[in-house]
């Protein structure tokens, strides 16, 4: 999924990482032949980068970022009690990751930009990546909630 480029950072080895807007951090290397990006060597490069899009395969892979932190959870819901608008097309704000978290029972997860439909249970949660149209359809009985994570504030 692309995502834009909001900031820039040295790891541990030294080499510069971009940081997304989706939370999850990409190498941006100069190696030339394999690697061409000599923008990243100097301030003036990287910072004419900020705003442009990268791949990343994080969030392909709906890999909710490490260092988020919880910062809101729904009241438990059942197949009678969801709000309608989770079984509409709806997403997350830029930023703000999910987890459908299934008490009991199974949740029919939906993405169909990407042709995704899992079946959740208690033994298998949803993540929701931000800015992703889905939706969720009960299985049955069924009793679930949603915990939303934001990247920790500094201090």
């Amino acid at each position: 999924m692309e995502r834009k480029i909001i900031g820039f950072k040295l790891d541990a080895a030294g080499d510069w990482t971009a940081m997304l807007d989706c939370g999850h951090p990409q190498h941006t290397r100069h190696r030339p032949p394999f690697e061409n990006r000599a923008w990243v060597m100097t301030q003036d490069g990287r910072d004419s980068m900020l705003g442009q899009v990268l791949n990343c395969v994080r969030c392909e892979e709906f890999e909710l970022p490490a260092d988020f932190v919880k910062c809101k959870v729904t009241p438990e819901f059942t197949e009678s009690t969801m709000p309608a608008g989770l079984r509409g097309q709806h997403y997350t704000s830029s930023g703000v990751w999910g987890k459908i978290v299934v008490l009991e029972g199974r949740l029919l997860y939906c993405v169909p930009s990407k042709n995704i439909a899992l079946e959740l249970d208690s033994s298998s949660p949803g993540i929701v990546v931000p800015e992703l149209p889905h939706h969720v359809e009960p299985q049955g009985s069924v009793r679930f909630m949603v915990e939303f994570y934001k990247a920790a504030l500094p201090g």
